[in-house]
This record gives C-alpha cells, structure tokens and sequence, in this order.
C-alpha cells in the first residue's frame, strides 16, 4: 500500500518530466538544430547565410539593400515606387501579400457564416456548427487535388460552364486558387470564433441603445462590433499565422512558379544547399514567432465570455424572405462552390473516365496495379494506408498523453505555468518543414553522445513529428475544460485521502472527457493528414504516407490516380475521425 500511495505521489512530477524530456528531444533540439547549422554552416559561428538571404533582393526585394547598404534604401524603395508590383517585396514579400489577402478572403466567407450562426435558427443549424470544424483537420494536399479537380481547366466548374454556353477559365497555378483553398480551411475557423463572440452579446445593451433612440444598424455599429472585434482580430491573426506558413496548398496549386517561403524552403532541401535552407528557416521562424506570440498575448489579455449576459434572440431563417435571407441564399451558393464542389469533384473525377464521359474504375485498379507490383520503388497505397493508420495510433499514444499533461500544469495560476503554456504552443509558430529537417538533421542522421552515434529510423521520426503537431489540439480542447473545473470537487478527493495524480484520473479527467475525445479525434486526424515533416522524413524509404502518395501521384501530371488516393485518403479521414468521435462520444451522455 505504501509503494502504491509512493507512486501515485511521484507519477505527476514523473509524467511532467517525461513530457518535459519529449518536447527537448523532439521539438526544441531538432528546431535548435536547424536554427544553430544558419550560423554555423562549417563549425564555426558566422552570420554569412542569414546576411546572404537578407541582402538578396530575390528574397526581400527592394530592401536587400538595407544589410550593405542602409543609405540606400530610400533610392531603392524609389525605384520601386516609380514601377510598383508585388515581387519588388522578394520571396517574404509575396508570402506576407498572398497571406494577407488569404486573410481578407477567409474573412470575406467567415462573418456571413457567423451572422448565420449566431443570429438564425434553423433545422440542422448544430451540425452546421459541428461541420465548421471538419476542414480544418481534411488533409491538405488532399483537399489541393480536390480544388484542381473543381477548378482546372478540365474541372467540373468549366464542365458546367461549357454546359451553359460560357466562356471557360483555368485557375491553377494563380494566385487566386491559392487564395480560395486558403479560405477553405480557414474560413470556417473565422465563422467560429465570432460566431461563439456574437452568442455572448448582451441583448439588453442592444435594447438599451435602441431604446435611446439607436436606429438598428446604429445599435449594431456602436454596440455589437465592438464586441466582435477581438474576435475578428483573432480569427484575422490566426488564419495570417497560418497562410504565412501554409505548404501543400502552394506546392499543389503554386508550384515554384509561385513559391512561398515555406514551399523555397523545401526546394532548397531537396536541392540539398542545407545552409540556405536552415537560414530561410531561421527568418521565417522569426517572423512567425512574434506573430504566434502577439496572438498569445492578444488572447491572455482578452476577457473571458460573461456567462450572465443574455444573448441575442435568434430570429427564424425560413419564416419569410426579405433582402438579407436573399443575400443569405447568395452565400450558400458561394459556399457550395468553394466548399462542397472540390470534395465532390475529387470523388467523381476518381470514377469519371479519361474522356470525360462515362464511369470507370480503371484509376481504382491502377492503384490496385500499383500494390500488387514487384517494382519495390513504386508508391504501393496499401503500404500508405498501413503507414497513416499505424504513425496515427503511434501519435495518439503520445499526443494524448503529452497533451493532458501539458494541459494540467498550464491551468495552474502561476507565472510558471504562463510560461510554460507559451512554450508548448511552438509548434504553432514553426512549420512542419523545419520540424523534419531538424528531426532528419538529428535524429534521424543520429547524434554523437559519448563517443556513440544514436539514431532513430524515419518511422520512429515521423510519429514524433507528427505528435509534435497534434499535442497543441488535445491542450486546447482539454486546457479550458480543466481550468473551468469546480476546485472543490479535488479539494473534497484530496480531503479523502487521494493524491494528486488519484484526483486527476479519478475526478478531473472523466469530467473533461468530452475535450479528450474531441483532442484524440483530431490529434489522429491531423496525424492521418500531416504533409510537411512527412515528405521531408519519408523521402527514399518506405516510410511514406497517404497524403505523400497523393503528392506522388498528382506530380505525375495525371489527375486520375491522385484524385482516387485522395477519395481514399477522405474515405480513411473521415472514418477514423467517426471512430474515435463514437468512442469518446459515451462521455458526452
């Protein structure tokens, strides 16, 4: 009994180690890694590569000048004023211009989606809700091979075009296609944000203000955007944050022709100039840190939701027709072109054949070719498919428990546990890409430790990159529950004898298992989905997984094989994430 009580006590303190020692070994080191070959590209320390990129216009344009020349700016930004164009701005220009204006249009498709939300009620109106989050865990080069199905210049969008009599267009490789498959994964993140904003406005002060004399549109100007505003900002910092560092979407849709950061990054990876690419990254990290970090400070300083005010009253969305259910009506068309036509394209462009008439399922059995071929470097779906399920299982077993635990010391009120929940949100801040190329750096080449070389295989590096990634998601969905927790009901277990750790398994985890189911589903998700370390950890093995086969597949210029492995990778996505959500759904009773 005492050993028993002895490990109970020790198993919290334990656990944070452990987790501790995790998040050293498979994220600070291989992120230090990288940033530390930028500056010390032949062992000895030189600030050469960053100088390099940061006085090359090719990456910064009219302000390469600023590192040898800072008198030179003024003349150099002239120049570019009297023949303006985007370009002029470099490779971090273009990024920070296409992830603006991915911004504007996320915004542009998310408010009316919270308007809807929040202010009408109608027949299925919580699984609309529910549905805003499922873009957000789809597999991105997924979804890339959905939007060249729908919108290429063979697409089902010129299909119908042609039909109607009307001229045709082709978007891929534009800048905007890139912007609209942004606002596809990141539309719907705005439309939650403020919609759960638009829910805790008081009615009374709206009354009060109409009462005073406010017109509605007065009331709303003065009383209800204010209110949304922070949320607005959130929604408009993340999604930023996001395309800023967005990868599959521009590799599929942009290619080099219209390379971000991120997507040169890779290409200088590939290209094997390591220096160059660890100096990229060390920018970009730069950029993206303080970004990620003013949106955590925007966040801390932002106030919680007032649970005694009393919300809007939602009006009925079918009860009669008037100028803004017109224009309602309008976005539900915009919403089935952007949203559900990429999807639906994909699945169809999987069984419609090469002629563009008639079913087939000839690029199903080219798949099925594929795995039962004897030629050992071709990409098999099968080994894909057993890849993504196994790294998915692997990156629960340590995402999951990474997550509450992190989870636990960061709703302790301390400044500690403030610092700590910053730190834990890195991976937020530094791409996928330079996750592998630090894991591939470290890990995977193997690191010298008293005079023996340890290594990991890519297998082993590609689930830890892939936890890396998911741990954040079971933090956010189980951090809020924890910390709204009543204390007495702990205090009352500690009362009773029960330790620390007793008290976390027995009283505050199955109060907050709804937010671990709902972590779990999308840590296996995002796992299931993951692009970025995956393709830089797989290359050369057969390590690969099923959003690397779509890739492989689609750079074959032939779009029938790729949209077949995308329908099966939604097909593998959505059942999974069903699975775990009906496994955890007990908890939600």
């Amino acid at each position: 009994m005492t050993a028993n009580r002895r490990a109970e006590r020790l198993a919290l303190p334990v656990a944070g180690l452990v987790t501790a020692a995790l998040l050293v070994v498979m994220l600070y080191y291989p992120v230090a890694t990288v940033l530390v070959e930028a500056i010390r590209p032949e062992g000895r320390v030189t600030l050469d590569p960053l100088l390099a990129v940061l006085s090359d216009p090719f990456y910064v344009g009219a302000l390469a000048g600023a590192v040898q020349d800072p008198a030179g700016i003024p003349t150099g930004l002239a120049a570019w004023a009297r023949s303006p164009s985007v370009p002029a701005f470099g490779l971090f220009g273009f990024t920070a211009w296409q992830a603006f204006l991915s911004t504007l249009a996320s915004l542009a498709l998310g408010l009316p989606g919270a308007y809807l939300l929040a202010r009408f009620e109608f027949p299925g109106r919580r699984t609309v809700e529910s549905l805003t989050a499922v873009p957000f865990v789809l597999p991105s080069i997924m979804v890339a091979v959905g939007f060249v199905a729908a919108f290429g210049a063979n697409g089902a969008l010129n299909d119908l075009l042609r039909l109607v009599g009307l001229p045709t267009f082709d978007l891929l490789f534009t800048l905007e296609i890139i912007v609209l498959a942004h606002a596809f994964y990141n539309a719907p993140l705005v439309t939650r944000i403020v919609a759960a904003s638009w829910e805790s406005v008081d009615a009374r002060a709206v009354e009060t203000a109409r009462s005073l004399g406010a017109s509605p549109l007065r009331a709303f100007r003065d009383v209800v955007v204010p209110q949304l505003l922070p949320a607005i900002l959130t929604g408009a910092l993340l999604t930023f944050i996001f395309t800023f560092m967005s990868f599959p979407i521009i590799l599929a849709l942009g290619g080099l022709k219209l390379a971000t950061v991120e997507v040169w990054l890779f290409d200088r990876v590939q290209q094997l100039k390591l220096t160059e690419a660890a100096a990229l990254a060390v920018l970009e990290t730069v950029v993206s840190l303080a970004l990620t970090y003013a949106y955590l400070r925007y966040e801390s300083q932002s106030t919680g939701t007032d649970r005694s005010v009393s919300p809007l009253a939602r009006e009925r969305l079918f009860g009669g027709f008037d100028l803004k259910r017109g224009a309602l009506l309008a976005y539900g068309v915009v919403v089935v072109v952007v949203f559900l036509l990429p999807l639906v394209s994909m699945v169809a462009e999987s069984v419609t054949a090469a002629s563009g008439t008639g079913f087939t399922t000839q690029y199903y059995g080219y798949l099925l070719e594929r795995e039962a071929a004897q030629v050992t470097v071709q990409t098999k779906p099968g080994i894909a498919v057993r890849n993504s399920l196994l790294f998915g299982v692997g990156t629960l077993l340590l995402a999951v428990p990474m997550g509450v635990v992190i989870a636990f010391v960061t709703t302790r009120d301390s400044v500690l546990s403030r610092v700590l929940g910053t730190a834990s949100m890195l991976p937020f801040a530094v791409s996928g890409i330079v996750i592998g190329l630090g894991l591939l750096d470290g890990l995977v080449f193997g690191i010298e430790v008293g005079g023996v070389r340890l290594a990991v295989v890519g297998p082993v590096a590609i689930v830890a990159a892939h936890a890396i990634g998911a741990y954040p998601f079971v933090v956010r969905n189980v951090a809020p529950l924890l910390g709204d927790l009543d204390r007495r009901l702990v205090e009352s277990a500690r009362a009773l004898g029960a330790t620390r750790a007793r008290a976390l398994v027995d009283v505050e985890l199955p109060l907050v298992a709804p937010g671990l189911a709902a972590g779990a589903a999308f840590a296996f998700a995002i796992s299931i989905g993951e692009f970025d370390s995956t393709v830089i950890l797989a290359e050369g093995s057969r390590a690969y997984t099923m959003p690397v086969a779509v890739e492989r597949f689609l750079t074959d210029r032939t779009l029938g094989p790729a949209t077949a492995m995308g329908t099966v990778l939604l097909v593998v996505t959505a059942a999974a994430f069903v699975v775990i959500d009906r496994v955890g759904g007990r908890y939600r009773e």
